[in-house]
């Protein structure tokens, strides 16, 4: 402990000679850590004498919906020393939870206490696991001192540096009344109508902004497309912008592993009841009617996924979720096109939303600095692991403070001039660019070869990635596996729980096996990937259809094969929407939107040869001289993905095959800093 006092202190002796450039005029940041800038946000939310001493909490306070609906919200608020709040009107923060703000309670009450915070952060430091079977453990450990649980529970600094602060159970959540909504339409109207609410409160200036991770990402997200006036600011934290693409049916698969999981989670906790209320006697009895009419939100169309046999006998429930004009289709999409606040997305190469949050920073249409993207190489849980360290980004926490200073209380702090993309490259470690994906990036193809590459002898087959198109015609089989349940995408969609094991999560040697892999050469020089990788494949089906998954992995030279990005597709559903894909100028698809709908799909005939472009999520990484690239074809993917049980009945399960021909020849269109020649 005396060593940490001495470190703190020390760290607070060189920022607090950074902290005039915060608020004398602002210091441009550096890289990824921000530089003196950096510096400079850290000490202003890490030092210990913040405006107001203490933090007044105004417990389950209700707030009515226009349907009568009553929420319930915990509200903090500064406070003087003895705990009576402030008169001064400050900022509002809104976090709108389905996970219940009694999780928010005690979750901030553990990681924010005095002895305890410091305590675990000292014993977190302590932990190294590179290298060991369990690395990704130490990922997961690295996020909780990388700031991002503060942003899904409440910070207490920030309350007590002027900002009041609202944490709100979604309707049918928590101890609000209602039935749990999932985001549609009803809900959305629900977080505009607290937001005008907290704007006209008397301890408010009526400048509002939103915090929250995940489900409260998204809901920042749906709120910020309809620019309340009050809004001013968002820093969503791991948000989705279509959760149908994203989480629901990924490439027309039902997302196996995350949704029964999250489902269960919400589910379970919405019922526990508010028992203080039942000791005084005001126990909500509206309440409890709510949640014995709707107990288990959503599962109906799970089951439905699960257990229906064909596509005639599709519940209306699911149905809708296949329809893009149905009501869930238009209520869960982003529409970041319509977004106007300085949003600042915080995302992660492995998260279940990793698509959408390139997208959404994309489409938003505000200056570059108004909106910003920090993408690290993290799962769903793990935003933030290693922030702080040096050349990494700032704290989650950090970054949080310096954003809402700058939009809400008009502090020139120079959080505007940061990024506007800090990417960690794979391979590299953290970097600054102007975009993403980053500019001067050369499309080029490289061809599925059968000729062994002599690197992958454990696969199904190895064959060859070549700049240099094939004469070959041979057909390459792969079948339905189960041994993906040990890769990278396990750990995507378990939200990083099953990545803890380096054999899984940074190896994906053990499902290759399952796998047809395509290797490249060893790299002479080194040269980075930024962007989307497209696997255009010749296929041909043993039935009417199939499932086709991919991961793009760097080869190590000792073997060692990490995945760097992935995707999937039902053959049936491989339709595109040109108008919202992207093409190479050669006409190649680089980026395919899927219509994802009944009326598009395609049944395939059996024995005939179909093309299909099976599309990577994006990603940022350097490969390294002597390192290779590799692409692993699989026909199954659990369980990031299992076919919906119609889909999956049509396939039988039957072996899928790579009809090699050079007048169609399979290849991936790649995006390097590089050509590659060889």
């Amino acid at each position: 402990m005396k060593r940490l006092a001495l470190l703190t202190a020390a760290l607070g002796a060189t920022a607090a000679l950074m902290a005039p450039a915060a608020t004398a005029g602002a210091v441009t940041p550096v890289g990824p850590s921000g530089g003196r800038a950096g510096k400079a946000w850290a000490y202003t939310q890490d030092k210990q004498n913040q405006r107001y001493p203490g933090v007044h909490i105004d417990w389950d306070v209700p707030i009515r919906m226009s349907d009568g609906t009553v929420l319930k919200a915990n509200v903090y608020r500064p406070a003087h020393a003895d705990g009576s709040p402030v008169r001064t009107k400050t900022p509002t923060i809104v976090n709108m939870t389905p996970y219940t703000k009694l999780v928010s309670t005690i979750a901030a009450e553990t990681l924010q206490h005095p002895i305890l915070a410091p305590l675990t952060k000292q014993i977190v430091d302590m932990i190294n696991l590179t290298g060991t079977p369990i690395e990704g453990l130490g990922d997961i450990l690295k996020a909780q001192t990388g700031g991002a649980f503060r942003t899904f529970t409440v910070d207490k600094t920030l309350v007590r540096a002027g900002y009041s602060f609202i944490v709100v159970d979604v309707r049918g959540t928590g101890f609000s009344q209602g039935k749990w909504d999932v985001f549609k339409q009803r809900e959305q109207k629900d977080t505009i109508e607290v937001i005008d609410w907290a704007s006209k409160q008397r301890f408010s200036n009526g400048k509002v902004g939103m915090t929250g991770m995940s489900y409260s990402a998204i809901n920042q997200i749906y709120a910020a497309n309809q620019n309340p006036p009050a809004l001013k600011a968002i820093f969503p934290l791991v948000p989705g912008g279509d959760l149908v693409r994203d989480i629901v049916a990924p490439g027309g698969a039902l997302g196996a592993g995350f949704l029964p999981m999250w489902l269960t989670l919400v589910n379970v906790t919405k019922m526990v009841p508010n028992v203080a209320s039942m000791l005084n006697g005001t126990f909500d009895w509206k309440w409890f009617a709510d949640r014995l009419a709707d107990p288990v939100t959503f599962f109906p169309q799970l089951f439905a996924a699960l257990l229906t046999p064909d596509m005639n006998s599709i519940p209306p429930d699911m149905k809708r979720l296949l329809v893009p004009g149905s009501v869930e289709r238009r209520g869960w999409l982003d529409h970041a096109d319509r977004i106007k606040v300085p949003t600042m997305i915080t995302g992660g190469w492995f998260d279940l939303f990793t698509n959408s949050e390139v997208r959404m920073f994309n489409m938003i249409p505000l200056p570059l600095g108004q909106k910003q993207l920090v993408m690290g190489e993290a799962y769903h849980i793990t935003p933030g692991a290693g922030h702080g360290a040096r050349n990494t980004p700032p704290r989650i926490d950090v970054l949080q403070r310096a954003w809402f200073d700058k939009w809400l209380k008009g502090i020139d702090n120079g959080i505007d001039k940061y990024g506007p993309a800090t990417l960690d490259q794979m391979g590299n470690g953290w970097i600054t660019a102007p975009n993403f994906p980053r500019p001067g990036m050369k499309r080029q193809r490289l061809y599925l070869s059968d000729r062994p590459s002599g690197t992958a002898p454990h696969a199904v087959r190895d064959g060859r990635l070549t700049s240099v198109k094939p004469n070959s015609r041979g057909r390459l089989t792969v079948g339905p596996g189960v041994l993906t349940l040990c890769s990278r995408d396990a750990g995507q969609q378990t939200a990083g729980v099953t990545s803890i094991f380096r054999f899984c999560g940074k190896d994906n040697r053990i499902a290759e096996h399952n796998a047809l892999t395509f290797t490249t050469a060893p790299m002479r020089k080194a040269r980075s990937i930024s962007g989307y990788t497209n696997l255009r494949i010749n296929a041909v089906m043993d039935a009417t259809d199939g499932y086709w998954t991919a991961m793009l992995t760097d080869v190590a030279p000792n073997g060692e094969s990490k995945v760097i990005s992935s995707g999937q597709i039902m053959a049936s559903l491989r339709a595109i929407d040109k108008s919202q894909s992207v093409f190479d100028a050669n006409g190649d698809v680089i980026d395919p939107f899927y219509v994802m709908s009944l009326a598009s799909r395609k049944r395939v005939k059996p024995g005939v040869p179909v093309q299909i472009d099976l599309g990577l999520l994006p990603t940022e990484a350097l490969l390294k001289p002597g390192h290779r690239l590799r692409i692993d074809i699989f026909a199954m993917n659990l369980p990031r993905g299992l076919p919906l049980r119609p889909l999956l009945n049509e396939s039988m399960l039957r072996p899928q095959h790579i009809q090699l021909d050079p007048n169609r020849p399979s290849f991936i269109n790649v995006p390097f800093s590089k050509e590659f020649g060889g």
